[in-house]
């Protein structure tokens, strides 16, 4: 008989969560990685939480910025996916491997992804082997495009770090 934990493992490993982007940038460093935990969890105040892996170089910068961007990565960008979800910031510069530009309060945003808000962090909460980030939508780019990238399409990627 399985566990409740196995049990929870494999129901919602079934599910398919939409794959976002996140970059910041602290002390002139900037970083950026997949993240698959995040919802938005506040309509009044609009608030998002991403949670950031606690092995990764993105959420060691993370903790000591002001703000993140978030990036809805659309349908077919794996290429980008597996760059910031298969590389890690600690062994390559992937701000170098893609194109990008300067965004509100300085943080990257990456031009293949269309769809993107930067959020002040309002808090930060350690959750198991992620932290989360509540954030307060500050800008946001729209083109307006709904077909996003998700967990079956890049659950074949090796993760840059370990969970």
């Amino acid at each position: 008989m399985s566990s409740p934990q196995e049990i929870f493992i494999e129901m919602t490993g079934r599910l398919d969560y939409p794959m976002l982007l996140v970059t910041t940038v602290a002390d002139g460093e900037r970083a950026g990685c997949l993240v698959g935990f995040s919802t938005q969890c506040s309509i009044d105040p609009p608030r998002f939480i991403a949670c950031l892996s606690d092995k990764n170089r993105t959420q060691r910068v993370a903790s000591q910025a002001d703000a993140l961007a978030v990036h809805f990565l659309p349908a077919g960008a794996t290429d980008l996916a597996r760059l910031f979800g298969s590389e890690t910031g600690d062994d390559v510069d992937k701000f170098a491997e893609c194109r990008w530009h300067t965004g509100p309060l300085g943080l990257p945003i990456i031009d293949e992804c269309r769809q993107w808000f930067v959020g002040r962090i309002l808090e930060r909460q350690p959750l198991g082997d992620h932290v989360a980030f509540v954030l307060d939508p500050v800008e946001a780019g729209d083109d307006g495009d709904t077909d996003h990238l998700t967990f079956s399409d890049v659950m074949h990627l090796e993760p840059g770090h370990d969970a």
